[in-house]
């Protein structure tokens, strides 16, 4: 019997616990779906409120002088709540919205598919169409009763006063699955900067989303604001800019280009603000917004001549002899040459055969006339010497790295950190990269060609343009950047400090006086500007066809207020192209007019032609 009523509680124990356990997973469950799970809440929440984004104004433009650049014209999202449709016309709304049927099927397929969009809910607003215009939106408007579960929802789109500097302004497009999974701000269907300004200034330029929630009633009709609109949040506008670019210089400089293939920039050297950032060919902003947005892109990345690439920045070319004024910093700081040291040019380096060639000139000669006649020699006696000097360096390889590193502090070798995405480093070589591609077996003659800007060496047109800056301050550049100022907000430091090369500024002197040389005598005569003291360098690039026209400058010598560098792609000499667009340019921006006596260059410069195959296209 005793045994008989153990068993029997056991089994009462064994029931209650069975429904215990029954009863913690029905209440789990329940909690799971009801509390935890966001469908349900969704549904509940979709019942009687309406949660409608209110989308800030993006921030606005203007260049140096208060010019207008970058404003907002109102536009349109249209937007889904299948939670709420029910059967209407399909084909009345393909004929308002201009759309055709299967364009309508495909874009509800792809709004319903979770792995295309993984944040859909059949609850919350889905956007069916974007960026809609004043009158599609006006006569959709006017229908809109006939499509329950359809709304309008205001936004704004980007429209500019010019059609220049599109490299610089950069477009917004729809953000990606890659931008929304890296900042929650952005759901589909949000716009986002991609590139230029409009990217690396999308924090500040996006401003903060604001919402409204309105109520429903039983059947799902909007009753007005929730609690009078008190829980409601206004949109914060984005912050303004001020560019540093100057648009009718910006606007110049891009019709001297027409038809080119290169780049044009200016630098105020005693701020490192870029007046001018140019890159040919380009293509007008306006042909990236609304929704021709696809088509418009599809015909830029079709042209052969890459109108998408900003040359300034994304170009990588060998600098030529526009490389010279830092080679010879560098041989003055390290004590391998004086200003006074000379060096014979037999129409080219006589050590090597004669090779770098070398044109016609006075030998022997010391600095300031080397440069100012940009001889090859003596830029390539200079390396030789401080490669081979076993007093100074253990090595080729320990005289390399100095070498090397100097480059570095002239702003070569690496990204400058323009405010602007995509700028490219170039390539100052090493002691490592000559050991692996010469397996440790090379010597200064295997290397020569560094010595007047061409073999392994590779600099964009803004390291160009910054050494001129550097040169001009004598020896210390402020990073280069396109925004000069941020409604209430401080600029970054790293725009604002000092960046010192590691040249000594009495070095400086020299260079100078080689660059004003060869403005007043020597190879860049063409930018000779009586009333304007021009010091400046050209430079010849050789490359698989033709060569590469490149200048350098700044002005005036005493006071610079500029430095610019030009780069024209297959254009020849120097002095053939590169030189009388620097000339224009530089008058332009100081005596903001073209005189009479150079419209005649400013006529061919602009009507010059240098493509490699065609026209280019507008």
């Amino acid at each position: 019997m005793k045994n008989n009523r153990i068993n029997e509680q056991a089994r009462v124990s064994i029931i209650v616990a069975f429904i215990c356990l029954v009863a913690i997973i029905y209440v789990i469950q329940l909690f799971s779906l009801q509390i935890l799970n966001p469908d349900y809440k969704a549904s509940a929440d979709s019942n009687a409120f309406l949660n409608r984004t209110r989308y800030p104004a993006r921030g606005i433009m203007y260049d140096r002088n208060g010019e207008l650049l970058v404003f907002n014209q109102p536009s349109y999202d249209l937007m889904v709540v299948f939670k709420e449709t029910q059967p209407f016309d399909t084909l009345e709304f393909c004929r308002i919205l201009k759309i055709d049927v299967d364009y309508f099927k495909k874009r509800i397929g792809i709004i319903k598919n979770r792995n295309l969009n993984p944040g859909y809910s059949p609850y919350t607003p889905q956007v069916f169409m974007t960026q809609l215009g004043f009158e599609e939106y006006g006569l959709f408007q006017e229908s809109l009763y006939k499509f329950p579960g359809f709304y309008a929802q205001h936004r704004t789109v980007r429209d500019y006063k010019y059609p220049n500097a599109a490299h610089v302004l950069g477009y917004i497009a729809e953000a990606d699955k890659n931008n929304i999974a890296e900042d929650d701000y952005y759901v589909r269907g949000d716009n986002i900067g991609k590139t230029g300004i409009e990217n690396s200034y999308e924090k500040y330029l996006r401003g903060e989303k604001g919402i409204e929630i309105l109520l429903r009633d039983s059947k799902g009709r909007i009753k007005g604001k929730y609690e009078n609109g008190i829980h409601d949040k206004e949109p914060v506008p984005g912050k303004n800019l001020k560019l540093s670019i100057d648009m009718e210089l910006q606007a110049y400089g891009e019709e001297l280009m027409r038809n080119k293939l290169g780049s044009i920039i200016m630098i105020e050297p005693s701020t490192g603000e870029i007046l001018c950032m140019v890159s040919s060919p380009t293509y007008n902003p306006s042909s990236l917004v609304g929704r021709e947005f696809g088509n418009g892109y599809q015909v830029l990345v079709n042209n052969p001549y890459k109108p998408l690439l900003n040359r300034a920045l994304n170009g990588t070319y060998p600098p030529g002899s526009t490389f010279k004024p830092a080679q010879g910093l560098v041989f003055l700081q390290e004590g391998i040459i004086q200003p006074g040291t000379m060096f014979t040019c037999y129409h080219g380096f006589p050590a090597n055969g004669g090779r770098p060639k070398c044109h016609g000139h006075a030998s022997p000669l010391p600095l300031i006339p080397a440069v100012a006649t940009s001889c090859n020699a003596y830029f390539s006696w200079g390396l030789k010497g401080m490669l081979e000097n076993r007093k100074k360096y253990k090595s080729f390889q320990n005289a390399i790295d100095i070498w090397k590193d100097h480059m570095v502090g002239q702003g070569f070798g690496y990204k400058l950190g323009v405010d602007l995405a995509g700028e490219k480093r170039g390539l100052i070589p090493n002691s490592q990269y000559y050991d692996k591609a010469y397996k440790s077996s090379w010597n200064a003659f295997t290397v020569i060609s560094i010595a007047i800007g061409q073999g392994e060496v590779l600099a964009t047109p803004l390291q160009i343009c910054n050494l001129a800056a550097s040169i001009a301050n004598k020896g210390f550049f402020y990073t280069p950047h396109v925004v000069k100022e941020i409604s209430d907000t401080p600029l970054d430091t790293l725009y604002t400090k000092k960046r010192y090369t590691s040249i000594d500024p009495i070095h400086y002197e020299s260079i100078t006086a080689g660059m004003r040389g060869a403005v007043t005598g020597g190879t860049c005569h063409g930018i000779f500007i009586p009333d304007i003291a021009v010091c400046g360098k050209t430079g010849t690039a050789e490359n698989a066809g033709k060569d590469h026209s490149i200048f350098m400058a700044f002005a005036p010598m005493e006071e610079p207020k500029v430095a610019i560098s030009v780069y024209i792609e297959n254009g020849g000499f120097g002095a053939t192209y590169a030189v009388p667009i620097g000339r224009l340019m530089v008058e332009k921006y100081l005596k903001r007019e073209i005189p009479a006596s150079d419209k005649d260059l400013e006529n061919r410069m602009k009507n010059a032609v240098i493509l490699r195959n065609a026209l280019q296209k507008d």
